[in-house]
């Protein structure tokens, strides 16, 4: 590339760093807010807290990175336009297509990092989310319990903790098992701690008793001990999770053959995630040349480029929600799915001709001289 092309280049990629990690950031400290109940309710630490909201960020890139490469372009072409550098350069016979040639290469860089977002990265990182999400939620006692604090720990079973150490030794401890409502039992002892078991996580007591009452006849039993374990593994609504939800598959998850339409649960939707993970990453692309086309077509207008900004700021809007929508519709009617990658071309196609009917390179000299000599 010559200078020029990597004068604009460089300007381009920064803008699209600095707005693309802007808006990541708002976004992801939104989506971190809904899960502030892990660490008020359930006590989690800010450690496991940061990674699971992590696990979130290349969901969010392969959405917002596509929609911060557009408002990059048109911010840095509208701040040349502005300072006249444009002019100059389109005057010393540089092309439409010479413009616009440093914001192609830029949006063809994003459209590969795109494709390994939404192929590996994405999948990879929403598997663990949801994976230890669900572990967070169901089948991870030493998260759920608090010190001083009746936690209910599955239907008919109440823990309480007096005291919980940083090594994970628990002092205080009562368990309240009802689940057989004719014959509960509590259990209570000086020191404890949670230990991996065959079937599951299990409280150790040390030093407690048993303590059962029998509805018919009234009598309370007592059996002290000195080590006594309570399994656990059943408290949690789930041991494993039986069906992966489509973001959490790979691609060769996502596409089956025929045969197997009547076998697989949810097929089309499987179907549908699989062609919006392989044209989602088209739309980088195709917006940056349907921008220039609206921005860089036609003369130079001295009062500004609001109107076309805001045009090519709806048209990349709109065909970005068109898309979603296209693969919402698609898991019903299968006839869309030629959509997804139609939708990402369109704009592309829109822009060549938009900067291919563009005015010869001499026009615009003569009309820059002939302002010239008005002036004086």
């Amino acid at each position: 590339m010559t200078r020029l092309d990597w004068y604009i280049f460089r300007q381009v990629t920064a803008a699209t760093v600095f707005l693309t990690v802007t808006l990541t950031g708002v976004v992801w400290l939104m989506q971190s807010l809904r899960f502030i109940e892990l660490i008020v309710t359930r006590g989690l630490s800010g450690q496991v807290f940061l990674y699971l909201t992590l696990l979130l960020l290349p969901s969010l890139l392969s959405i917002i990175l596509p929609l911060g490469l557009v408002m990059a372009v048109l911010f840095t072409y509208n701040r040349l336009l502005n300072d006249s550098e444009l002019i100059v350069i389109r005057a010393g016979g540089c092309s439409q297509y010479g413009l616009a040639k440093p914001a192609i290469l830029v949006s063809l860089l994003v459209m590969i990092i795109g494709y390994s977002l939404s192929l590996y990265l994405l999948p990879t990182s929403f598997r663990n989310f949801k994976d230890l999400q669900f572990q967070l939620r169901n089948s991870i006692p030493g998260v759920l319990l608090q010190e001083g604090v009746f936690s209910q720990m599955g239907e008919g079973i109440t823990v309480f903790i007096r005291k919980r150490s940083d090594q994970g030794k628990l002092n205080g401890i009562m368990i309240h098992d009802a689940r057989l409502p004719n014959s509960p039992i509590t259990m209570m002892a000086d020191e404890g701690v949670i230990a991996p078991g065959k079937n599951g996580p299990r409280v150790i007591m040390v030093k407690g008793n048993r303590q059962q009452v029998d509805q018919i006849s009234g009598q309370l039993s007592v059996l002290y001990f000195d080590r006594y374990s309570f399994e656990l593994a059943s408290v949690g609504k789930k041991s494993s999770r039986s069906w992966r939800e489509p973001k959490e598959r790979y691609l060769n998850e996502l596409f089956f053959s025929s045969a197997q339409e009547k076998k697989i649960h949810q097929y089309h939707k499987l179907r549908m995630e699989g062609h919006f993970r392989l044209s989602m990453p088209l739309l980088s692309v195709g917006l940056v040349l349907g921008a220039l086309g609206i921005l860089l077509s036609g003369d130079l207008n001295r009062r500004g480029q609001a109107p076309r900004i805001l045009s090519a700021a709806a048209l990349s809007v709109g065909i970005q929600l068109g898309h979603f929508a296209l693969q919402n519709l698609g898991e019903k009617l299968q006839y869309l799915t030629l959509g997804m990658y139609v939708l990402p071309i369109l704009p592309a196609f829109l822009g060549i001709v938009f900067l291919r009917s563009w005015r010869p390179i001499f026009f615009w000299s003569k009309k820059i001289t002939n302002l010239s000599v008005g002036k004086d």
